[in-house]
């Protein structure tokens, strides 16, 4: 029956899919994953079936598709959340802008009830300003590896300067906002409270590939949160679920 329909997350290796089996756990819904493998660190053709664009994260829910990282947060906490994972009044503000939140997206359950999701039309902190970073230097470190070998070092140059003037500079500032964002709130969650939000889901990913990629060593302040983080038994349950994961230790 339909009732029994369980929400399958498509998941791409070492993605910001881990966020949503995170997300899952804490909200003790059960799910189901479909593993997909990268190739040539792209998403595989297959993904394409599920989604024109064949992004990850996407989960099916009953005849329900959600794509995009802040779309499926908002969906699963709308619809599944029965009041958890909510920020304090005096965090509403901080959960807002650390969130991505899905530009003017709707959706409907398989019993027909309209779920309202975010109306904003802005990429908010997590997505929308931090990660175009991160992605930006991972683009530009392999680049080099992927042209013919006699320019290898010329575009090594070019790539090398270009992460260094442009987006480890902009990362720093990044991180001390950050630290400062962590400091307002001692109980570790970015907007406060005793437990995880949206923001803290959408937060995660970059805060563990910060680890990998940072221009400079990480603040004690980073390593706690992901820490403390990778600590929680749905995070655990989450790592078995969906298998090995590059990020999972610092």
């Amino acid at each position: 029956s339909s009732s029994k329909m369980t929400i399958i997350v498509h998941y791409l290796v070492n993605s910001r899919a881990q966020r949503v089996l995170w997300l899952l756990e804490e909200l003790e819904v059960p799910y189901e994953v479909k593993r997909y493998e990268r190739v040539n660190l792209l998403a595989p053709p297959e993904l394409r079936k599920v989604h024109p664009l064949g992004v990850s994260p996407v989960i099916t829910d009953g005849d329900v598709t959600v794509a995009e990282s802040g779309a499926i947060v908002e969906y699963l906490i709308t619809k599944y959340g029965k009041g958890k994972l909510q920020p304090p009044e005096s965090g509403w503000l901080d959960n807002l802008y650390c969130e991505f939140l899905c530009s003017k997206v709707a959706a409907k359950s398989r019993d027909n009830i309209e779920l309202p999701l975010s109306t904003s039309s802005d990429l908010h902190y997590a997505e929308g300003t931090l990660m175009p970073l991160l992605v930006w230097k991972l683009i530009l470190t392999v680049t080099p590896n992927k042209v013919p070998f006699l320019i290898r070092p010329v575009a090594r140059g070019v790539c090398n300067t270009l992460i260094a003037r442009m987006i480890d500079v902009r990362l720093v500032d990044n991180m001390d906002l950050i630290e400062e964002q962590l400091k307002k709130h001692p109980g570790g969650w970015f907007a406060g409270g005793s437990e995880p939000t949206a923001a803290d889901f959408m937060m995660l990913f970059p805060m563990e590939v910060f680890a990998k990629r940072s221009p400079k060593p990480t603040p004690e302040s980073f390593n706690a949160y992901v820490n403390m983080i990778h600590d929680r038994p749905a995070y655990k349950r989450a790592l078995e679920k969906g298998g090995s994961y590059a990020y999972a230790k610092l």
